[in-house]
C-alpha cells in the first residue's frame, strides 16, 4: 500500500486534515474512523488505519490537534487537556459524513475505534454521532458517562482494556458497561490479563503482542459482523 496524501476536512469553515487508507481496487467497502491518542495523528495512527485497509476497509483518521503532533507526554497532555470534547465530536462527525459521502464506502454508516484520549472520544461518540454502525473504545476514559447518555447508545459497543491499565483503571470499564447493561445496549468487555495502557500500540514499551493481536481480531470480526 502506498500512502497518499492528507485530504481536508472542513469543521465549521475551518480546515484540519485527515489520513485516508483505502484497499485496493473499486470496492465498495465498509468504512471505519480512528480516532488519535493524545499523541495526534502521528505515523502509529496511520499504520493503524492502513492495518484496517488491509482488512478491507475505508479508513478515516481526522486529526483533532490541526496539525500538532507531540512526542513527549508533556506535549501530548498540554495538547489533550486543551481538546475541547464538542469540537473534537465535530470534526470526527465530519469524517463520518465524509466517508459516508463517498462512492467506494456502503453500508452508509461506519464504525468508530479509538485508542486512548480517542477511545473516551469514541465512548461518547457512540452516543452522540449519527451513521455510525458500532464503537470500539480501546482503554478510553474522558469524562464520566450519565445514565442517560449511555441510553443514547444504538450501536453494539467493544470496550478493550489491559488489566494492569494505572490510566484508565478496569474499573472504568466495568462502570460504562453496567450503565449499557442498564440501558440494553449490545456491549462486550474484554480485559487483557497483563496488559498495561496503550498495549496496542506498537511503538511503545507497553506493547503485549499477544493482546494486541486477540484485539484486533475482536475489532475486525465486530466490523464485519456489523457494517454490512
Amino acid at each position: 500500500m502506498t500512502r497518499q496524501p492528507d485530504i481536508e476536512l472542513l469543521v465549521n469553515g475551518r480546515a484540519t486534515r485527515g489520513y485516508l487508507a483505502r484497499p485496493t481496487g473499486d470496492g465498495p467497502w465498509p468504512g471505519v474512523i480512528v480516532i488519535q491518542e493524545w499523541w495526534g495523528l502521528n505515523d502509529n495512527i496511520r499504520d493503524t488505519a492502513d492495518r484496517l485497509a488491509n482488512a478491507g476497509f475505508v479508513a478515516l483518521a481526522p486529526d483533532l490537534y490541526y496539525g500538532q503532533t507531540a512526542d513527549e507526554p508533556d506535549e501530548a497532555r498540554k495538547l489533550a487537556m486543551a481538546l475541547e470534547y464538542p469540537d473534537a465530536l465535530r470534526v470526527i462527525q465530519t469524517a463520518i459524513d465524509h466517508l459516508i459521502d463517498r462512492d467506494d464506502v456502503a453500508p452508509k454508516r461506519v464504525g468508530v475505534v479509538g485508542f486512548c484520549m480517542g477511545g473516551g472520544l469514541a465512548w461518547h461518540g457512540a452516543a452522540q454521532l449519527r451513521g455510525l454502525g458500532a464503537a470500539v473504545p480501546c482503554y478510553g476514559g474522558g469524562p464520566e458517562m450519565a445514565p442517560e447518555e449511555a441510553a443514547r447508545i444504538a450501536v453494539p459497543v467493544l470496550a478493550i482494556y489491559g488489566e494492569l491499565d494505572r490510566g484508565v483503571s478496569p474499573e472504568v470499564a466495568w462502570r460504562r458497561a453496567a450503565l449499557m447493561d442498564a440501558a440494553g445496549v449490545t456491549n462486550e468487555m474484554v480485559i487483557y490479563p497483563g496488559a498495561q495502557h496503550a498495549f496496542m500500540n506498537d511503538r511503545r514499551p507497553v506493547y503485549h503482542p499477544k493482546a494486541a493481536e486477540d484485539a484486533w481480531r475482536r475489532i475486525i470480526a465486530l466490523f464485519r459482523e456489523t457494517l454490512r
